[in-house]
């Protein structure tokens, strides 16, 4: 029986394609500027995204981290929506970096510019911290691999900006966001002073993200990157991956929302609660209400049928579909986990 690993889109292993570019990547010395294969992929990705440069980084966490660094200072405030990545999955490292703490506005990941004016607080308040930045998820990974409306993230990044605030785009899913909403990467983009993407997820790369924005905001970010650790020598061999995946496009993304609604749809015809409206991309997100069985024991039972999934919380399971499971695949962890909830 063949294992369908639906824990994250990062479990995705490169492919001999892509073994082999990386193979054949030209490199240099990156901390000198020098690595030609890290030079392509920064410029390329900036041109997507529509910023002056881009900076190649080990991790989405890392990105998130120096986004923080370049546009806020310790004591300040971030506005973020509910059970944001920055702040349930990064153990703690925007208050111990940069020494930031944050407001959470609206439901579900998503919230509204009058959200972000209810929380926000004016610089120079003698008791509140200011807010100063910020933070949207697209997609969003808690919510459900929801889109965040377009014309939400323009008004609440205006007010961002109209009272000398910043924003900043964890788009480590943005490449889905932007097949699920037929939006290019740089509209996406575009009301964001600083923004990240991750090559590990949809695009199926065994390592990175990329941060982006202005031309000086990333000669900043080499100095944060450095600082995390993060500075690297011949690391073309990873752009490389980064490249090969640019190369072959992101429509695929779009095969992979299917396939996550394939999962919902069959989850749906269950007692689990899920939000069929949040199943947009990639992501299935599921609750286990008493007397179902607890999301261990769902997770524990699939993967005795070789289906791998993830428990959120006590009673929440989520799935994620990828580049490395077909249709077929999800519709038999469709079941699996079906009979794994009605078992009781």
């Amino acid at each position: 029986m063949s294992r369908i690993d639906l824990r994250s889109d990062t479990v995705t292993l490169p492919s001999a394609a892509m073994r082999a570019a990386m193979a054949a990547a030209p490199l240099g010395d990156d901390q000198y500027g020098e690595d030609p294969s890290i030079n392509l992929l920064q410029a390329r990705v900036a041109a997507l995204l529509g910023k002056e440069a881009a900076l190649f980084v080990p991790s989405g966490t890392m990105a998130n981290q120096i986004g923080l660094q370049l546009l806020t200072r310790p004591g300040d405030e971030i506005v973020v929506g509910a059970e944001a990545h920055i702040t349930w999955h990064e153990a703690g490292a925007s208050a111990f970096n940069a020494g930031v703490q944050f407001s959470v506005a609206g439901q579900s990941g998503l919230f509204s510019v009058a959200d972000y004016q209810a929380a926000f607080k004016p610089d120079g308040h003698v008791v509140f911290p200011p807010t100063t930045l910020v933070c949207i998820e697209n997609t969003h990974n808690r919510g459900g691999g929801a889109v965040f409306p377009q014309s939400d993230i323009i008004a609440i990044c205006d007010a961002a900006h109209s009272t000398g605030g910043h924003a900043y785009l964890d788009g480590a899913r943005l490449f889905n966001a932007a097949v699920a909403s037929g939006r290019s990467l740089a509209e996406l983009s575009a009301p964001f002073d600083v923004v990240s993407v991750a090559l590990s997820k949809g695009l199926g790369c065994p390592v990175g993200s990329l941060v982006a924005g202005s031309r000086s905001d990333m000669q900043r970010a080499v100095r944060a990157r450095r600082r995390f650790g993060g500075a690297m020598r011949q690391s073309g061999i990873l752009a490389a991956a980064g490249l090969h995946a640019l190369d072959r496009g992101f429509d695929h993304l779009a095969a992979d929302h299917a396939n996550a609604r394939l999962i919902a749809t069959r989850i749906a015809q269950t007692a689990a609660v899920i939000d069929m409206t949040t199943v947009q991309t990639n992501i299935v997100i599921f609750r286990l209400p008493a007397p179902l069985p607890d999301a261990a024991t769902v997770v524990r039972r699939a993967a005795e049928h070789g289906v791998m999934v993830g428990a959120f919380a006590p009673r929440t399971v989520r799935a994620t579909t990828h580049l490395d499971v077909s249709a077929a695949d999800c519709a038999r962890a469709a079941d699996v986990l079906a009979r794994a909830i009605e078992a009781g």
